[in-house]
């Protein structure tokens, strides 16, 4: 069974539209995440179960569920969209994990809400595994996420780009909160549904703001922490999100919704793969300039709650969000710092960094293949060779070794623990794009062993797995993925 301890069900009715989720067909268990399912003290075995799968599904419900779809609105590419919310998801509820951490827990593809907008609330097989597969990776990687608690399959057929299996994912947050929803309110002029919402969120991402004299204030100001270190951990990992509008921009700083979003293969400041993104609005690049301007967004629906005084309520928020320029950089040096073996700080880091990637882009070397053979390589240069394999054309190679070494030779460490705490921070496996479509390719045939087996590889993303060496290259030119899709 699932403790159920719902708080967002139990606010007032214009923050949801309450409904069950849509029956399917013949539900079929994909997955159940069962070390998620420990942690939220939820017994594998009942999920497991017919009932379990039956309501995983949707064909029945939990018992002590409350299934809702929020409200929101959000900015989609700069756009301002007045009413999106739920259109193929539910709350089911909040359960409190083993830590004490309330948890909500939301049903993706269960079928048309009032917030669909002539969509047929459904999701197809191959979107619900990339969340699966990308959403856990990030966690194992160290990267604040959404995590996938099931998939199952509906027997039941979505026309996308044709006709494809049908699926639901069962997705665990700290909260569905995002930016849109308090935009929703704000663009309504609801104040006291404002004055609710920064409570209820308060309360879940960061109590301390509750014993302030600013609740609003402090929450805008844990929101600006968050998103600057999740950025700056994106960015650290050639993440590409692809789709930062406002509606997907989680306010406890978790990412959250992975349709069109691609992990880099060759290095490019500037790389796209959405396919919806053609205006180049969230590259690899812009992503920090991206957060910032959602941010502002978000700082403008709480400048009411602020202070009565508009135009000191305004100072005070712009502070709060300038701030994310100063975390985000400290971010973002540490985080590379960490990569490139800086256990200290130093004048001149940034510049050996900025060559790095310049470098990279020169040849168009892999990203994480990069970053890894460095850290294999060290400071002691071991096997110089693989590093060198992606860089044969680069000019200027041997100088930045020969400056790099004489940096990491400045360390108050020896040249072992630079290197292990640089393969600590370099991953071997990442979820690579053209692996994830081969897995879905394989799965919509019925064979889901690949999706078993890059699930195991890359829980352990910073381990050396000889045995699993083909999911740590780069594809080949003919496998090269260009470009992502959302799946709706």
């Amino acid at each position: 069974m699932i403790a159920f301890d719902n708080t967002y069900a139990q606010l007032p009715s214009r923050f949801y539209a309450k409904l069950p989720p849509a029956p399917v067909a013949q539900p079929k268990l994909i997955k159940i995440n069962r070390p998620l399912a420990a942690e939220l003290n939820i017994d594998s075995s009942y999920l497991e179960s017919d009932d379990g799968v039956s309501a995983l599904a949707g064909n029945r419900l939990f018992d002590g569920s409350e299934p809702l779809a929020m409200a929101y609105a959000g900015h989609q590419f700069g756009n301002w969209v007045h009413q999106l919310g739920d259109g193929r998801a539910l709350l089911l509820g909040e359960v409190v994990d083993a830590s004490g951490r309330r948890r909500d827990i939301q049903l993706k593809g269960s079928g048309r809400t009032p917030f669909s907008r002539n969509g047929d609330g459904r999701a197809w097989l191959g979107p619900v595994l990339r969340e699966y597969v990308v959403s856990e990776a990030m966690h194992s990687l160290g990267i604040p996420s959404t995590r996938a608690l099931a998939a199952v399959e509906t027997g039941e057929r979505v026309f996308r780009d044709g006709d494809l299996p049908g699926a639901v994912l069962t997705r665990i947050a700290t909260t569905h909160v995002r930016v849109g929803t308090f935009q929703y309110f704000y663009a309504r002029n609801d104040i006291d549904a404002l004055k609710v919402l920064t409570e209820h969120v308060a309360s879940k991402i960061c109590p301390d703001a509750l014993d302030t004299d600013n609740h609003a204030l402090a929450l805008l100001g844990c929101v600006v922490r968050a998103q600057a270190r999740l950025i700056a951990l994106w960015m650290g990992l050639g993440f590409i999100h692809g789709v930062m509008n406002t509606d997907n921009m989680s306010l406890a700083g978790e990412t959250i919704d992975f349709g069109p979003c691609a992990f880099m293969d060759s290095y490019e400041a500037n790389k796209v793969f959405s396919s919806i993104d053609r205006g180049g609005r969230y590259a690899y690049s812009n992503q920090p300039s991206v957060g910032l301007w959602n941010l502002a967004q978000f700082a403008t629906t709480l400048v009411p709650l602020i202070n009565d005084d508009k135009a000191l309520a305004v100072e005070k928020a712009t502070e709060a969000v300038n701030e994310f320029r100063d975390i985000y950089n400290s971010e973002w040096l540490a985080i590379f710092g960490r990569k490139f073996g800086f256990l200290t700080q130093v004048d001149g880091d940034a510049d050996i960094i900025a060559e790095f990637f310049k470098l990279m882009a020169s040849v168009g070397a892999d990203f994480t293949l990069a970053f890894r053979r460095l850290a294999q390589m060290g400071p002691n240069l071991e096997r110089p060779e693989n590093l060198r394999s992606l860089f044969k054309d680069a000019q200027g190679l041997e100088d930045w070794l020969e400056a790099w070494r004489k940096r990491t030779d400045s360390e108050p460490r020896s040249s072992d623990v630079i290197r292990k705490a640089m393969l600590a921070a370099n991953p071997a496996f990442i979820p690579r794009n053209h692996r994830i479509e081969q897995l879905i390719s394989a799965a919509v045939g019925g064979d889901f062993s690949l999706f078993e087996t890059m699930n195991e590889v890359l829980a352990s993303p910073y381990s050396d797995q000889p045995e699993h060496t083909e999911y740590m290259n780069a594809p080949e030119v003919d496998e090269l993925v260009t470009k992502t899709f959302c799946g709706t």
